[in-house]
């Protein structure tokens, strides 16, 4: 009688495996997680949320692409690569430009420009680093031999949730940074504490 494909020990190693490899190689600083730390530091966790679900949705669908084989057609065209390259290191440049120009929080307006859902999932999507990570750790979970192989559906049930929870910790961690550099500032507006002299109350009196 062969044994059930979810109480096969080998196969629980392979997927244990799967998730320490997607969460030290996707889950690395590179473009999209950077990003998504950035935007959360300048413009607070509930107003990247929308951003961070577009990183997460374009990585999502880079590794629905790794999945199925397309990146296999899109690495025979040899000037894609530097095209996608080139597209990610430009708006790149200009979400810096707009981070950095970005007002404080505290002053900042609610109509303030801010990066769309839109803006996250084209960088996603246009990451080279995302393509190799994924194109990795599909290949090492596919590498070894005589060992039970997790299928595509799981490999795929596995990855995507890491994708949301790398890019989740990485948008918790801007926002808290954020909070972080704006309690000084909180601090600083206190006003000090009034110490009185016996000759300032002799003045006073």
């Amino acid at each position: 009688m062969t044994e059930p494909l979810l109480l096969q020990p080998d196969l629980w190693r392979q997927l244990c495996a799967l998730v320490l490899a997607s969460a030290v190689v996707m889950g690395s600083p590179g473009p999209a997680t950077i990003s998504v730390t950035a935007v959360g530091a300048a413009f607070g966790l509930r107003h990247s949320l929308g951003y961070a679900w577009g990183i997460i949705l374009g990585t999502i669908a880079v590794l629905l692409v790794v999945a199925t084989g397309v990146m296999a057609v899109l690495t025979s065209m040899p000037k894609l690569a530097p095209l996608l390259a080139l597209a990610s290191a430009a708006y790149i440049l200009y979400l810096a430009f707009k981070i950095a120009t970005a007002p404080p929080l505290a002053a900042r307006a609610a109509e303030t420009s801010r990066p769309t859902w839109l803006a996250g999932f084209l960088l996603a999507v246009a990451n080279p680093k995302a393509y190799v990570a994924i194109a990795a750790v599909f290949a090492g979970a596919s590498s070894k031999q005589g060992a039970t192989e997790p299928g595509l559906w799981l490999k795929l049930a596995v990855l995507a949730p890491m994708i949301v929870a790398i890019h989740a910790l990485w948008l918790v961690a801007g926002a808290g940074f954020a909070r972080f550099l704006r309690r000084p500032a909180v601090l600083s507006r206190t006003p000090p504490a009034r110490w009185s002299t016996p000759a300032s109350r002799q003045r006073s009196g």
